[in-house]
């Protein structure tokens, strides 16, 4: 591309290109960063400069930019049968096929997959299923969600709800009125001092048993929770913390809905982080590794508890009134059979396993004693470093500073995507499966440089 051309690509973008999560004045005022190219973990941008991608896009290009085998896949779809829709018991081949892989692969027994378009509207989906089920089995008043702060489960309007970030409600109005939140297992900030893992794990687990107590217990549907909160901080649970918050789901009869499409297939080095984490889902959302991004698709993947009552429900409601134009479009349904039979071939969770253990040593070895990190978090191929202003009695920075952003940003002039993460100064690494050891190394010293820079200009240490 042209430096002409280039210029006229930035300038379409802030003349015409209405950006999500983007500071919108700002960006119409100074523009942003074209990219035009990927190829394994590097991008391109359109003035021609190779940036190394450590966050894999949105969490997501699993397998990497520009792989063959999927465009081939989706190339021969589309030549085939490029669409067809699966309303009133119509569908395609593929459906089927890739409903049985996934059901095959969960880690719990599960029983149907509703296909959809993205994360968020497959959390607006399992809502709906929730509220059907509780309707369908003479429960009209179970019908509030609880989520945690710093959670991250989309940006409709009741997954954005579901979501506990602040800027995701701030003038939206949300969330809505059914929704509630609990606080994280975040030891940072959250974990009482001298508390081990297990104490806090069952102070959480109390701490939600209360609030069910409080909202009364006929009225609270489900919890919803990410294995891992990836956007939220890259916060790992405590061992201890799941079985602890699933006696209470039990105890009042509430839905879990484990919410993986950061985790799900192989970034942690199982192919579910339900796995992981010995969680016990009612309804499992998938999305973004499901096809490695290629193309959009997300599912929600329901127990056969939950498709009885959905099932038999339908004779009192009429037909399930609840779907997109495009579920379980085939063209994506391809791409995701095709991303389904690598990850398996290649045995990449194995991967995941050798590079993720790779990643936290890089960073432990370049941030463990750094004055300005706080904590090292992550599991698998998946971690953060959490900045703060002081590292013995974690105090965290004046956001208004913008410490992390500021060093996102110098990362990226360095050559290296890492990313800033809201509700606090957390840099995150999450790159493609497929990266390589020294790519590895690169990615975490930039960031290393990066921080050491912005932190020095800033004033924050000599």
């Amino acid at each position: 591309m042209s430096l002409s051309s280039s210029s006229s690509s930035v300038e379409k973008d802030k003349k015409y290109f209405f950006h999500p999560f983007t500071a919108l004045k700002a960006h119409e005022s100074d523009g942003g960063k074209i990219i035009v190219e990927g190829k394994g973990s590097t991008l391109t941008d359109s003035q021609g400069n190779k940036i190394l991608d450590g966050m894999a896009g949105l969490w997501c290009v699993n397998l990497g930019y520009g792989n063959t085998e999927l465009a081939g896949a989706i190339d021969a779809q589309v030549k085939k049968l490029s669409y067809y829709h699966s309303f009133s018991g119509m569908g395609t081949d593929l459906a089927g096929q890739l409903s049985e892989q996934i059901i095959n692969m969960c880690p719990v027994p599960m029983s149907k997959v509703f296909f959809g378009n993205s994360g968020s509207d497959a959390n607006d989906t399992n809502v709906k299923i929730v509220w059907f089920y509780n309707n369908a089995i003479g429960r009209p008043n179970k019908k509030k969600i609880i989520s945690r702060t710093r959670g991250y489960h989309g940006v409709t309007i009741m997954s954005a709800g579901l979501t506990g970030l602040k800027n995701l409600h701030d003038g939206f109005d949300l969330p809505l009125s059914t929704v509630r939140h609990v606080r994280p297992p975040h030891r940072l900030w959250e974990k009482a001092p001298g508390a081990t893992d297990a104490q806090f794990a069952q102070t959480l687990a109390d701490e939600l048993e209360t609030l069910i107590l409080a909202e009364g217990p006929d009225t609270v549907a489900a919890f919803i929770a990410e294995p891992i909160q990836a956007a939220g901080g890259v916060i790992v649970p405590p061992n201890e913390y799941f079985p602890a918050i699933t006696k209470v789901l039990k105890k009042y009869d509430i839905l879990l809905i484990a919410d993986e499409v950061v985790t799900g297939f192989g970034r942690l080095g199982q192919m579910f982080g339900t796995e992981t984490f010995a969680m016990q889902p009612d309804i499992i959302t998938i999305a973004k590794g499901l096809t490695s991004a290629y193309i959009p698709l997300s599912g929600s993947v329901v127990s056969e508890k939950i498709w009885s009552v959905l099932r038999d429900g339908s004779v009192q409601y009429g037909a399930f009134g609840h779907g997109y134009t495009y579920s379980a479009h085939p063209v994506a349904a391809a791409c995701a059979l095709k991303n389904l039979e690598i990850i398996k071939r290649d045995k990449l969770t194995e991967t995941t396993t050798k590079q993720g253990k790779l990643l936290h040593e890089l960073l432990q070895n370049y941030f463990a004693n750094h004055p300005l990190v706080g904590e090292i978090r992550g599991q698998g191929l998946i971690g953060a470093i959490e900045l703060v202003a002081n590292k013995e009695t974690p105090k965290p920075f004046d956001p208004a500073l913008k410490v992390a952003p500021q060093m996102a940003r110098r990362s990226m002039e360095l050559g290296v995507l890492t990313r800033a993460l809201p509700a606090s100064d957390t840099l995150s690494f999450s790159p493609p499966f497929i990266v390589t050891d020294s790519e590895l190394e690169v990615i975490v010293k930039t960031v290393h440089q990066a921080v050491n820079e912005i932190g020095k200009e800033l004033g924050l240490y000599s």
